[in-house]
């Protein structure tokens, strides 16, 4: 998901040998990119999420599954290990994938994850909270009063439910050691999700992770722990690129279809900032703040796979919004 190291690309470098991730809701996209990217850091990753290559989710995709995230998650982490001259190492080796399949809507299910972490690491440094698989159920710009009732409960259960259930399993595990990072996924900032998402169960949903993280901020302080809310820009997931009938090489005749696809960033530059996230040994100042991969990526002056810096904030803010006159190529 990550790719390779391109002309004028500068990945992201932290090391995280010796730490334990979580990575819920690691199916696809910009879970899966996450999981991947912190096993080439050297972290061992557990992967959780519904689809397997036994049983489809309600998302309806069954090419991508958490095994097949485990495995990129084990190879990136094993070609890291290589190029560094570190050798290959065992199945609980550093930059390794562990697919356990959970319902984070189920409480036993996240209970019985987080005993396993325990039982096999005894710690958890990273918690990636990602789980979402809703897009299938927004309705936009249709009135409260005119939405399916049932579609917009879903999402909640599936956006919210799930974010408030699995900290309450892993994070007893986090705070045992001083430096837990907790990263709330989220779609927008809380600066832009101002604006209104054109969907009232949407925009609910994607605002909450902002105040969970703001909460667990100040909950997990006296251990030394800091939680923030991440959103990437525009994302190439595979859906999207699904969607616009291309792929990530062909992504940009997309961009005739829907113009503001050209700010389009691939999950390589949220899984990059993750890892230097979880790489900073100064990151509380980020605790309980809302943040963007575009942020992170001037932050800490790494790029995405192609090269590029994407800014969605601020072409969207300053170009979509703002009325001012430039292309998205002034953004990259």
């Amino acid at each position: 998901m990550t790719g390779n190291t391109g002309p004028g690309e500068r990945p992201a470098t932290g090391d995280l040998t010796g730490k334990v991730a979580l990575v819920a809701g690691a199916t696809r996209g910009a879970g899966r990119a996450m999981a991947v990217e912190l096993g080439r850091a050297g972290a061992l990753v557990y992967v959780t999420g519904r689809t397997t290559g036994d049983r489809v989710s309600e998302v309806g995709r069954p090419t991508e599954t958490i095994e097949q995230t485990a495995e990129l998650v084990t190879a990136a982490g094993g070609a890291a290990r290589r190029a560094s001259g570190k050798g290959g190492g065992g199945r609980r080796a550093a930059g390794t994938g562990i697919a356990v399949p959970t319902d984070h809507l189920e409480p036993a299910q996240v209970e019985a994850l987080t005993e396993r972490i325990d039982r096999e690491q005894g710690r958890l440094d990273i918690l990636v909270n990602s789980v979402w698989g809703g897009d299938h159920l927004i309705e936009f710009n249709t009135r409260v009063w005119d939405l399916d009732l049932a579609k917009g409960l879903r999402m909640f259960r599936l956006g919210i439910d799930t974010h408030v259930i699995t900290s309450h399993f892993a994070l007893p595990l986090l705070i045992r050691r001083p430096g837990g990072l907790v990263v709330e996924i989220t779609d927008g900032t809380s600066a832009s999700n101002r604006r209104y998402r054109d969907s009232l169960c949407f925009d609910l949903t994607k605002n909450v992770p902002h105040r969970i993280a703001f909460g667990l901020a100040a909950e997990l302080e006296e251990y030394g722990g800091t939680a923030v809310s991440l959103t990437p820009g525009f994302l190439r997931s595979e859906e999207m690129l699904d969607h616009f009938g291309v792929t990530e090489e062909t992504w940009r005749d997309a961009v005739a279809e829907e113009p503001h696809f050209a700010i389009a960033e691939s999950p390589a530059l949220i899984a990059r900032g993750v890892r230097e996230l979880a790489a900073d040994p100064d990151r509380a100042r980020w605790s309980g703040q809302s943040l963007s991969s575009g942020q992170l990526a001037k932050e800490y002056g790494f790029t995405d796979a192609d090269g590029s810096r994407p800014d969605c904030d601020g072409y969207f803010e300053e170009v979509v919004f703002g009325g001012k006159e430039a292309t998205a190529a002034d953004y990259r």
